[in-house]
């Protein structure tokens, strides 16, 4: 008699971990030639899932992804693009709402902060007038 033991938490990490890799490994993929280009220091960063100051808005998309948020914030300095990557880890959280059930149907009441950032945002990449990654604020909860 045969027992096979299957955990669907561990197939689920195991699942989120093949996935969070190939991402990175498909958009480089999909990047080949300008990847291969960029000098580097540069390349092992994104092969992490890193950035730094100064990338282009090409090497921040290869190795985060495509931003979940894009707005623009205006500061003495003039208006810069933020690039906002919300956490996809697991949370709790607690509330209530008014709606139906959906991706976009209910209301609901929240804490705004100043900082332009959502509850469920984690990284803001900010972009200088040339294109370039100016700051990375984390975003700390």
């Amino acid at each position: 008699m045969k027992t096979k033991f299957f955990s669907p938490v561990i197939f689920g990490a195991a699942l989120l971990l093949a996935a969070g890799c190939a991402s990175v490994d498909s958009r480089i993929a999909k990047n080949r030639a300008a990847f291969d280009a960029w000098p580097p220091a540069v390349q092992d960063k994104i092969v992490r899932g890193q950035i730094d100051v100064g990338f282009t808005r090409e090497q921040v998309a290869v190795a985060l992804g495509e931003p979940d948020r894009v707005f623009t914030r205006t500061t003495a300095d003039g208006t810069a693009e933020v690039w906002s990557y919300r956490d996809r880890g697991p949370r709790v959280s607690f509330g209530f709402g008014i709606g139906s059930i959906g991706r976009h149907s209910a209301t609901s009441i929240g804490v705004s902060t100043t900082s332009g950032y959502r509850s469920d945002e984690k990284l803001g990449v900010v972009f200088d007038r040339n294109g370039n990654v100016a700051s990375i604020e984390q975003v700390v909860r």
